[in-house]
């Protein structure tokens, strides 16, 4: 099994390699081996898209939420495992956070009409994005557009295409680890092997640089529509590496109190959200220095 999840990490690279073959035996006018092991290795990469990979059995990173207010979890970890269909890009134990500020306003994944609304008509974008641990920024990209929302059918089926085709293939023949699927991100080395990746940022509004020193509590950047995105949304996950295309997934819990059926705010509890059930979040002890903008002490990291 260990073997396993070791050769599982290379999924993309089968793929890739599967790709080129391919491409090399069409191309020269090679004998059909070519065209035969291409289509064998992408088989194999699609596959191992689905098992698990890395050592298996890590305990549950403990780190603060990487946002505020109340919000409500989609794709949770909470509720399957991989919580998004696959383990690719070290996605396992990821979580897409929406802001929903008004209980009234019930949230739903697919509205009704043909063209959705667009990115800043959402209460999700631009909210802040903190760091959840202190660490060091190893990836900052903000450069990619936010595009309008993929929340009716027929613009969910658009995304459908636009994601595993255009953007997934662009990522894998860019050799860019994801940058399309992930639209703009940050990735933070928290330590110990600990690295949380936020995605579908903002464009502009990325607030660190590669190199940077950040604190928990300290704003990263805000929420976007980047990327492979359906509506504007934090998602959040940590790994093993910031090499996306060989990253495993690694568990985590937070603080955060679930909010009842009746929409009064229960007690804090330290775990995952699930269920879509909204939860509220708030700033750590000693944080609030960092949500005014201000300077504040280190607060304790991963490591």
């Amino acid at each position: 099994m260990s073997v396993l999840r070791a050769v599982s990490r290379f999924r993309t690279v089968f793929i890739i390699v599967g790709v080129l073959l391919a491409l090399a035996g069409g191309w020269l006018g090679a004998s059909g081996w070519l065209s035969v092991a291409g289509l064998a290795c992408i088989g194999a990469g699609m596959v191992l898209i689905f098992l698990p990979s890395g050592s298996g059995g890590r305990a549950a990173v403990a780190v603060a939420s990487p946002v505020r207010g109340r919000w409500i979890p989609v794709n949770s970890p909470a509720d399957k495992v991989p919580s998004h269909g696959t383990h690719e890009l070290g996605q396992t134990y990821a979580i897409d956070l929406v802001y929903a500020p008004e209980p009234a306003q019930e949230w739903k994944a697919i509205v009704p009409g043909f063209l959705p609304a667009r990115a800043d008509a959402f209460p999700a974008f631009g909210q802040p994005i903190h760091a959840p641990a202190d660490g060091v920024v190893v990836q900052a990209s903000g450069r990619q557009r936010d595009h309008r929302a993929r929340n009716t059918w027929p613009a969910l089926a658009y995304l459908m295409v636009e994601g595993m085709v255009f953007r997934a293939l662009g990522s894998l023949l860019t050799l860019s680890g994801g940058r399309f699927v992930l639209g703009n991100h940050v990735v933070v080395d928290h330590g110990d092997g600990v690295y949380g990746v936020f995605a579908h940022l903002r464009r502009g509004s990325v607030a660190v640089r590669r190199g940077e020193r950040v604190t928990a509590g300290q704003v990263l950047g805000q929420v976007g529509n980047s990327g492979n995105s359906s509506e504007p949304h934090l998602h959040f996950h940590l790994s093993d590496t910031p090499r996306h295309l060989v990253a495993a997934g690694i568990p985590f819990t937070w603080e955060y109190a679930e909010e009842d059926a009746d929409g009064t705010r229960g007690p804090v509890r330290t775990g995952v959200p699930g269920g879509r059930r909204p939860f509220h979040a708030d700033a750590p002890a000693g944080a609030a220095a960092q949500d005014s903008g201000e300077g504040a002490g280190a607060q304790p990291g991963i490591g």
